[in-house]
């Protein structure tokens, strides 16, 4: 589908960084590092030692936040059930022939990633996983509407690379699929994204970030459904939004993606959101930056 550019992130993990979407896979800081600290850890594994899980990986890619979940798995003996979304088949043949991201993982999570680049399924008496390439907007349809997922794992391109994710209409159809006691996990920290979460009923929380730093205000958003809160028991991962977080909801760059029919380009969607911003009654976004001590580079909005 598109070019990629092999990059060699700080931790010493490698990643790729896809020409057509002007955006890297990962952070540089470190490709397992953001893994294990927006999605691994915030998920709670522990939860599901000796247990069942089901799990939506959206946006599979290299596969790190998969690969990271079943080692976990693997070691405390759970049982998974797992969907993957993606479109492109590139990221998964650049992992499978890369042997130092090989090497991070269970001899098993290789085995399985094989049997899904070829079969597009696994299944054994742990692990029954299956992989639906092409449009996520298109796939996610195909997932039995019977299965909720404990664990949804939200790990596209940022809303202004990729929209399409990040709409309305198609989170609307992701907080479906996830049960009462689910997390929805993703990397964004974007009022758009945190603000339709939480109108489509999730409550809304900001992963920690590992050190003290304005500029890393978040790692991310974990959105769990409000009809759990009162049994949600405390994470040392993520908390409640701060004021800041807060204030950053009211302002225009809470102003949702819109995708009607689930079809639009990217184009259309961000021209479309552009407009709605544009005649907004709401507070601009430049002032909350200021009010805060925030970079515009710091902010994914």
């Amino acid at each position: 589908m598109s070019e990629l550019i092999e990059i060699l992130t700080k931790d010493g993990s490698y990643s790729l960084r896809s020409v057509s979407f002007k955006e890297n896979f990962h952070s540089l800081l470190g490709a397992l590092e953001e893994t294990r600290l927006k999605f691994t850890d915030p998920s709670n594994l522990q939860r599901f030692k000796g247990e069942s899980l089901n799990v939506l990986d959206i946006c599979f890619g290299l596969g790190y936040n998969s690969a990271s979940l079943l080692n976990e798995l693997i070691r405390q003996k759970s049982y998974l059930s797992l969907y993957a979304l993606e479109i492109d088949k590139k990221p998964l043949e650049y992992s499978l022939r890369n042997k130092s991201f090989l090497k991070l993982w269970s001899p098993k999570v290789e085995k399985i990633f094989e049997s899904l680049y070829q079969k597009d399924y696994f299944e054994d008496q742990f692990f029954k996983c299956s992989l639906l390439w092409g449009d996520a907007r298109e796939k996610i349809n195909i997932i039995p509407s019977s299965i909720k997922f404990d664990l949804i794992y939200l790990d596209g391109f940022s809303p202004q690379k990729c929209p399409q994710l990040w709409t309305i209409e198609f989170l609307s159809k992701v907080t479906e699929k996830l049960n009462s006691q689910g997390y929805l996990i993703t990397y964004s920290s974007s009022a758009a994204v945190r603000k339709t979460l939480r109108n489509l009923g999730l409550e809304i929380f900001t992963i920690k970030p590992s050190f003290n730093n304005r500029t890393f205000w978040s790692q991310g958003t974990v959105a769990i459904s409000t009809s759990d809160k009162n049994t949600l028991k405390p994470n040392f991962n993520f908390e409640k939004l701060s004021v800041m977080e807060e204030e950053h909801l009211l302002t225009r760059a809470s102003i949702p993606y819109r995708d009607q029919d689930l079809n639009s380009s990217k184009d259309d969607i961000i021209n479309r959101r552009l407009d709605e911003q544009l005649f907004s009654n709401l507070v601009s976004t430049n002032k909350w930056r200021k009010r805060w001590g925030m970079t515009k580079s710091s902010v994914k909005s």
